[in-house]
């Protein structure tokens, strides 16, 4: 018999024998040959689908882009703002500061400015083809594990801004990375880095490094030094914080570490740096048909929180249309001016804002003269004293209330009215016979008297700190720690007088008193209605939801809104103010005493620092400051003491007489009153005396968390009790509110 031998069929590799059926099964070096043909094949596949056709899509699309040029960037970015009143007719123009530049060569830019935009931005550079496949896996890390930082080459940065597409899509920046291989092959380094420089944003209104260079330090950029190059490259990422001082020092340390650490300039050089000090703020220099400069400002920081950050805010043809009333804003800046006009003191300083209840939206904001004069009498930014946070004084009191109202007791709850009360072993006074009341004093006729040991009691005793607080913020009070201005300390009891480290802005406390007057309900403050690009597109509009205040029950709410409301009604009279025919008004003073330091006259004893009157009508809520920049002492004539009723008082006055002519009368609405049966009106005479000196409240003997001498009173007279110095040793030492009627 002739064997044969056994020949594997065509193709036998690529089929699995059967164990049975006649088949037979593969040996081990057949089961290894044809997993390693499967592995090609997955492979290829693989490098066709993840290289192959990306390499023929990427060289389509390299064909098909094309890289903007600086010369067309600029026009882009020179777009003026156009601002108009709630009502659409014209406010002005705000034109950007570098409108008229000049793009500069690339032998016009120092190598300085140019390494140290390389190595704080792209230290890579030099040597990549315009992605950093190493940054762009760095960014990619950092998106999966919540990290920051991102890939970006200058390249990549610069068509970013170009485009002005900063779209978190994959298109985009596959499209970006097309652009930026694009530019790298047809331009040199020195071209490139020069076209980034002359379009990025640097802050201050400046785009390209020459405006920058003369916004920041009034020269050529062909003269900045090492240093001043460092901290303008340093504020690319962060240009909108360019003058917060702590900022620019971090990133120009940053940019000179790099620097040292790319060999661009010795550690010798790095150890001798001196920080290079920016000429002052001009940003709010007012032009001929410019908007109000702090609204202005005010806008840019909305704007820059929905999506349109300052260095998007002039490359879009924006046009802004505010919630200032024309009106409104008129009316304010003739009554902080007039208010100011006869004063003897030229530390005086003063702010008006007004907000609608029924919108939230700012009718009109005025902070103070935008540009003032420097101690060697130039030109240079005022400080926007809307949004400068201050001591309220008494005018605190009704978010005390609040929370006192929140528990469940009204306006009929009695405490001990009476002066010079001791608690836990410092006294506490009212500033004169007429703010004292019984000792059983209810909280109505507390509130219009300003007592301030009932408040003290009020807020030590029964509602604690940590309640007035949130009624505070619940009315719209922003603090620090939410992204506000304000300060609202809970360190001791000086929050129930409005003292110590407690310190709101006038466009704060313009808000809160909003939402009394809007019957417990919220809304956030706004100055911007819309916004419309070049295209008439909306590329943001405002909301006017509502949400109710101080209760998730909104009737609650309302009823709270409107026991406070009655409380503060009587305080008008009672304060020598008036509210316009047909309207109904409510409110409360507030002042903050000056605290003697060595050197100071006799009559700084016996001076205020800050005065307030805030009140509000259903269709307008109205905060009125006048003060001084810190802890000054301010007078009238012959070295009188000023008062919330005295100067702040009438301007609030004088606003709402202006503002509201022709208007229609309104009444607040009636509510069911908290905590008790209705009570007989509290008395209304005026307690008065032959002095005119407010008392002083004891200081205690430790300096520590009481509250300063004398705060709040309608009446400027004074108890028997010996005057006694304010401590002066510790910040956390509050000092009171003192209002007198006119």
């Amino acid at each position: 018999m002739t064997h044969h031998a056994y020949e594997e069929p065509e193709g036998y590799d690529d089929v699995e024998p059967e164990e049975t059926g006649g088949k037979r099964a593969l040996t081990p070096a057949q089961r290894k040959k044809r997993r390693w043909k499967i592995i090609r094949r997955v492979a290829y596949a693989f490098v066709g689908v993840f290289f192959v056709l990306p390499a023929i899509a990427f060289v389509i699309t390299y064909f098909l882009v094309d890289v903007p040029s600086p010369t067309e960037v600029a026009q882009n970015q020179s777009q003026a703002v156009t601002y108009l009143f709630a009502d659409g007719s014209p406010m002005g123009k705000d034109v950007p500061r570098g409108g008229n530049r000049v793009l500069l060569s690339p032998e016009q830019i120092p190598d300085v400015m140019k390494h140290a935009a390389i190595a704080t931005e792209d230290d890579s550079f030099e040597t990549n083809s315009g992605f950093d496949v190493g940054g762009l896996l760095r960014a990619v890390y950092n998106q999966a594990t919540g990290g920051t930082g991102g890939g970006s080459t200058i390249s990549q940065q610069y068509i970013k801004k170009a485009t002005d597409n900063d779209a978190p899509t994959l298109t985009r920046k596959w499209t970006e990375l097309a652009k930026s291989f694009k530019m790298n092959q047809t331009y040199e380094k020195k071209d490139i880095i020069t076209a980034y420089l002359n379009i990025i944003y640097f802050g201050r209104g400046a785009y390209g490094v020459g405006a920058a260079s003369q916004a920041f330090f009034h020269k050529e950029a062909k003269d900045l030094t090492f240093s001043e190059a460092a901290l303008l490259a340093g504020l690319i990422q962060q240009p909108g914080r360019s003058e917060n001082d702590k900022v620019a020092h971090d990133r120009w340390n940053t940019a000179l570490d790099r620097m040292v650490k790319n060999n661009y300039i010795t550690a010798a050089d790095r150890a001798a740096a001196q920080f290079p000090t920016p000429i002052p703020l001009e940003d709010s220099k007012q032009q001929a048909g410019a908007p109000p400069a702090f609204v202005v400002q005010q806008v840019k920081d909305e704007l820059a929180a929905h999506d349109i950050p300052e260095d998007r805010y002039y490359s879009g043809g924006f046009v802004v249309q505010t919630t200032i009333d024309p009106k409104a804003q008129q009316a304010a800046e003739q009554a902080a001016t007039e208010a100011l006009e006869n004063q003897v003191d030229d530390n005086l300083l003063d702010a008006l804002v007004a907000v609608d209840p029924k919108t939230g939206g700012v009718l009109a904001y005025y902070g103070g003269k935008p540009i003032v004069k420097g101690p060697n009498g130039e030109d240079q930014a005022g400080r926007d004293w809307a949004d400068t946070p201050q001591n309220p004084g008494s005018s605190m009191k009704p978010f005390d209330l609040t929370a006192l109202l929140k528990k469940g007791e009204g306006l009929d709850k009695t405490y001990d009215g009476s002066n010079n009360r001791t608690f836990d072993g410092r006294v506490v006074r009212n500033a004169g016979p007429g703010s004292s009341c019984s000792q059983q004093c209810t909280v109505a006729e507390a509130m219009m008297r300003s007592a301030n040991t009932v408040f003290y009691d009020m807020v030590l005793n029964d509602t604690k700190q940590g309640p007035v607080k949130e009624a505070a913020k619940e009315a719209g009070v922003k603090v620090k720690e939410d992204g506000g201005q304000s300060i609202v300390s809970t360190k001791d009891n000086n929050i129930s007088l409005g003292g110590g480290e407690t310190q709101i802005t006038p466009l704060d406390m313009a808000s809160a008193y909003a939402t009394f007057a809007a019957n417990g309900e919220q809304r956030d403050r706004h100055f911007v209605q819309k916004v419309t690009n070049a295209q008439n597109e909306v590329a943001y509009e405002a909301t006017t939801d509502a949400k109710p205040a101080f209760d998730s029950d909104a009737d609650k709410s309302r009823q709270i809104a409107g026991n406070v409301t009655e409380a503060l009604k009587p305080v008008i009279g009672f304060s020598h103010l008036k509210c316009p025919n047909g309207h109904e008004c409510a409110g409360k003073t507030g002042t903050q005493q000056h605290t003697k330091v060595a050197g100071e006259p006799a009559w700084a004893a016996n001076a205020n620092s800050q005065t307030w009157m805030v009140g509000y009508t259903p269709s307008v809520s109205v905060a009125a400051w006048v003060g001084g920049d810190g802890n000054k002492p301010l007078h009238g004539k012959n070295n009188s003491p000023i008062y919330g009723s005295t100067i702040a008082g009438p301007m609030w006055q004088k606003f709402l007489s202006l503002y509201l002519t022709g208007k229609p009368g309104e009444k607040f609405d009636k509510v069911e009153r908290i905590g008790g049966e209705v009570a007989p009106p509290p008395s209304t005479e005026v307690v008065t005396t032959s002095e005119s000196t407010p008392t002083e409240e004891n200081p205690g003997n430790d300096g520590g968390d009481h509250p300063g001498r004398g705060h709040e009173s309608e009446t400027p007279s004074s108890s028997s009790s010996k005057h006694t110095k304010p401590s002066t040793t510790s910040k956390e030492t509050p000092t009171g509110s003192q209002d007198p009627p006119r």
